[in-house]
């Protein structure tokens, strides 16, 4: 598979979901949103148990220890959520969100203009600041496959749907935020994959799996968790396995 397929399907599936959107208005039960919600909830746990359970791997055990991979994963997540709830990243991106509306929506001139811009800023916010943005990317462009940023495509073009029933084509806009950032993530993985050795690798995509389960507990509605202020995990984890790896 080619690195870079799983932009351009997230890029066909928010087009696709702009024009049903559109096309619909709203038509579309809450009911019908839910339940196709809960099943993408389910299948991002199917896909949260095959990235976590490469805390197993032999390769990283043989590394830094065979007692070392859960402490690492447990490391880091601990670690990272304190980093990442000090800098209050969640938060901060809600916060963002907030003022790129009010800078890009200030006297916007005619009321089509406005829910036009409305859309795409709303829209480039949600598909391009959640987690499955930055894991699917990186692991995209780590050579593991684009199946997270597939997810998240299918998630994005239901959002979409339901965006542009009230914001119109201005959702469909946001593909340009889309290529901008989930490429610019894909070719930092692919220069991480040259640089990283498959032990740090493979530590990344068992804490990675397990974000992905905050991910579903939010689509399930079960819990809230801030995943944005775990991230900061991604990046202790390859340190804890080099500074554990060494040491022995």
């Amino acid at each position: 598979m080619l690195i870079g397929m799983g932009t351009a399907a997230n890029v066909a599936a928010v087009l696709a979901g702009t024009l049903l959107g559109v096309l619909l208005g709203n038509r579309l039960p809450v009911r019908t949103r839910d339940v196709v919600t809960d099943g993408l909830g389910l299948v991002t746990l199917l896909i949260a148990a095959t990235s976590a359970i490469a805390v197993l791997d032999p390769g990283l055990a043989e590394y830094a220890g065979s007692s070392a991979p859960m402490l690492i994963v447990l490391a880091s997540l601990v670690l990272g959520g304190v980093v990442g709830s000090l800098l209050r990243i969640e938060d901060r991106l809600a916060g963002l969100g907030g003022y790129l509306q009010r800078l890009l929506t200030r006297d916007s001139g005619t009321a089509g203009r406005q829910r036009f811009i409305d859309g795409f800023i709303t829209a480039s916010l949600i598909f391009c600041t959640g987690p499955l943005t930055i894991l699917g990317s990186l692991n995209d462009g780590l050579g593991n496959g684009a199946d997270q940023l597939y997810l998240k495509s299918a998630l994005d073009g239901f959002a979409a749907i339901a965006f542009a029933a009230a914001f119109g084509w201005g959702v469909g806009a946001s593909v340009v935020t889309i290529v901008v950032v989930q490429g610019g993530l894909t070719v930092v993985g692919a220069a991480l994959g040259d640089v990283l050795p498959d032990p740090h690798l493979t530590a990344i995509t068992a804490t990675g799996g397990l974000l992905l389960v905050g991910v579903a507990l939010r689509l399930l509605r079960i819990r809230e968790i801030p995943v944005a202020d775990l991230l900061p995990a991604l990046l202790i984890a390859p340190i804890l396995v080099e500074v554990i790896g060494a040491s022995r």
